[in-house]
């Protein structure tokens, strides 16, 4: 970039995605190349992702685009934020991706160029040989279509684990910082979606825990069929937990599409990757499949000089429309993009991904990650998870974690910026 011309601005991007670095700044030294316009990527890791971002955008060479990650971080910085809706970039999202766009106050301020998603992911292989046994429940892993099946699937596959040559049925949870998201993040959304689905809402400031118990039977399924003794959930890492599904020691593991970087070229083949949804004997749940989620968006600096916001929008509009970018971004990070220029050739070949979009075939509806006050939020019910399975606490402080947390949480919010999401 020391060659480029400033003259046509220039980019400074700071990301959140450490697992993509590289495919970033492959696209930022094709743009410039084509350009002439340099393209700086800088990323930070998750856990200190929204603390750089603050950091780095007081500077006076701050970031002209960065990632905004979820409701927390936009609310922090939304004065940062220049309105998208006018901006080429966001006419070529599609429908989908235009309904998830970050909004207040009338414009959309982000665009998403992601859709993840989360469910259980299983091992094709394994119930096909459980299937086989005399002793097996279904006859294939297509009769798993609810929650008392996938109990019963689970159960039988732990008592049977040593005939299967297994380590159990699902990879340990971990409660340790590393993979606590797939439950106090992730899989705590499904029965606060359920309940603001009931009620016709996208937001409630306050809730009643109505589908806990739907929650709990889901999280005492995967702790008491793991390989691991429950007092080692807290301090169990995530790529342990990951490294038991990719050796094919166990039959089920919950998370998302991003992880399939850390299970392919091990034991469990492409075509054995296959996803269910948290069945978790919520009413109405046989209509709906995975979580979608479009945490991860775009944003541009309205403080940055003209010039290097017109170049930032282009680079955005060249990432998801140029046959360079859309290799890049489909093919070797494996995202799902949710813009209209991706067409059928341009889609990821993640098997996650690819097995969860296969519900839409089916006319299944997507679970869409409803909003969370904080990280806060989800660390509390962590911490409230960890002490329930080390029979520390019991499940009613699971109980308040979620419910008086929800309202607490919300209410510092509104506080702290002076408003809510809309519903």
């Amino acid at each position: 970039s020391t060659a480029a011309n400033t003259g046509n601005g220039q980019v400074y991007y700071l990301s959140s995605k450490p697992e993509v670095v590289d495919q970033f700044q492959e696209l930022a030294d094709a743009f410039t190349d084509e350009t002439g316009i340099p393209v700086t990527i800088q990323t930070a890791t998750t856990d200190s992702y929204d603390s750089t971002l603050t950091s780095e955008l007081g500077k006076s060479n701050a970031p002209t685009m960065f990632n905004v990650s979820g409701y927390s971080t936009f609310a922090k910085i939304m004065q940062y934020l220049e309105p998208m809706q006018d901006t080429d970039v966001y006419g070529l999202l599609t429908d989908e991706g235009k309904d998830v766009t970050m909004s207040a106050k009338g414009n959309d301020y982000t665009v998403p160029f992601v859709a993840e998603y989360n469910g259980i992911i299983y091992n094709k292989a394994i119930l096909a040989n459980y299937c086989a046994k005399n002793y097996a429940v279904v006859k294939s892993a297509e009769d798993i279509t609810d929650f008392a099946t996938l109990q019963s699937v689970v159960e039988s596959i732990q008592e049977h684990k040593d005939d299967l040559g297994l380590d159990g049925a699902w990879a340990t949870p971990n409660l340790d910082s590393s993979g606590s998201y797939r439950f106090g993040d992730h899989m705590a959304r499904v029965p606060v979606s359920a309940e603001l689905r009931d009620d016709g809402k996208t937001f409630a400031a306050e809730i009643t825990g109505k589908y806990l118990n739907n929650f709990k039977a889901m999280f005492d399924l995967q702790s008491n069929n793991n390989p691991e003794d429950k007092a080692l959930f807290s301090s169990f890492p995530l790529d342990d937990s990951t490294s038991q599904f990719a050796l094919g020691k166990v039959a089920f593991y919950n998370n998302g599409t991003w992880i399939y970087s850390q299970i392919k070229d091990n034991e469990v083949s492409d075509d054995d990757i296959g996803v269910l949804p948290y069945w978790m004997g919520i009413p109405g749940e046989e209509d709906y499949s995975v979580v979608a989620i479009f945490d991860t968006q775009w944003g541009v600096n309205k403080n940055a000089s003209e010039k290097d916001k017109k170049a930032t929008l282009d680079f955005m509009k060249w990432m998801v429309s140029s046959d360079k970018g859309k290799e890049v971004m489909a093919k070797e990070m494996g995202f799902a993009v949710p813009y209209a220029t991706f067409g059928e050739s341009d889609q990821p070949e993640n098997p996650v991904t690819i097995a969860a979009e296969s519900y839409l075939d089916q006319g299944k509806k997507f679970i869409y990650n409803v909003n969370v006050p904080n990280q806060q939020y989800k660390d509390n019910i962590n911490n409230a998870l960890t002490e329930y399975v080390q029979g520390t606490s019991d499940w009613s402080g699971v109980e308040s974690a979620f419910i008086n947390g929800w309202k607490t949480e919300w209410a510092n919010n509104e506080k702290a910026l002076g408003f809510l999401p809309e519903s």
